[in-house]
Parts: C-alpha cells; structure tokens; sequence
C-alpha cells in the first residue's frame, strides 16, 4: 500500500488542486524519466489485465446490477478521502481527467455513471469483494482474479514510490 499518509483533514478537491499543481511543475520531468514512463506503462497494462478479468468473470455485471437494481454500492461517499496526492498525480499522468465535483450524489467523488473514472485506485479499491462475489465465485476464479489484482497492486505501489523517490531528488 501507498505509505503516503491518508489525510482526512485535507478535502479530496484540495488533494486534487495539490496534483494538479504537481502536475504542472513536475510532470514533463516524470514523464521524461524513463525509467517513470516504463513503470506507468507496465502500470497501463496491469490496470487493464485487472479490468478485463474482472468484466470476464462477472464481477462488473454483478456490481452493476447492485448498484442500479438494488440500490447499493461500495463505492459510496467517503472512500475518496483513501485516497493521496501521489495517487491522483498518478491519473494525471495517464491522462486522466480529475473530477472537479462528486460526480453521483452519495457515491465516491471519483464514482461515474460507468464506474469509477479513476485509473490508478487505491489498493482498497482494486482488492475489495462484497460478500456476495466472494461467496459466489468459484475458488480457482478467485485465486486467478488474486492474481492479476495482486500485480496491478504491487505496480501501483512500485510507480507511487518511484514517484516520491524521484520527487526528493
């Protein structure tokens, strides 16, 4: 997990301004640094392997299915505050478009009418099963779900470290 402390003094549009600000000073300098560019593509490709298996195994349609026909969600309002200035530069520089307003009443800020619009989540985000999918779920589906989240989980750690490494210099 990201060792940035989690700030819940600071609002999530405070911490989005914040990577904003980064962004524009450091981000053609991260962009630039090979070793960076490689580690966000490699990054790139995990987030995609998670998303396909997750789509491939139900858990898409099932969450959706949650959420628009029995009125629940975990994405709810408050898990943003999970989230770091590292991990929204992170978006940033992936070309993500960084929400200036929750985007659904009662959901997290960064909850879209299609799922979430960030790429880089939190670890909370991307490792969390309701009971009812992990119940459901097969154990080998699962096992091999774990799998592909898990590399998507140490990448995000590996860029979120070798961001504030480069940062210190």
């Amino acid at each position: 997990m990201p060792s940035t402390p989690v700030s819940f003094s600071e609002s999530i549009q405070e911490k989005i301004l914040e990577a904003h600000r980064i962004f524009r000073s450091w981000g053609n300098d991260l962009m630039g640094d090979r070793s960076i560019a490689l580690l966000l593509q490699t990054l790139k490709g995990q987030i995609l392997d998670s998303r396909k298996a997750m789509f491939d195994l139900g858990i898409v349609a099932t969450c959706t299915h949650c959420d628009e026909e029995e009125g629940g969600s975990c994405c709810g309002a408050g898990i943003e505050n999970r989230y770091n200035t590292v991990l929204l530069l992170m978006n940033l520089l992936l070309g993500v478009h960084l929400p200036a307003e929750r985007l659904l009443p009662g959901g997290c800020f960064f909850l879209g009418r299609h799922g979430c619009v960030l790429e880089v989540r939190h670890i909370l985000c991307i490792n969390y099963l309701c009971l009812r999918i992990q119940r459901e779920m097969p154990p080998d589906k699962m096992a091999a779900l774990q799998d592909v989240t898990g590399r998507e989980m140490d990448s995000v750690f590996t860029v979120h470290e070798a961001i504030k490494k480069f940062m210190r210099r």
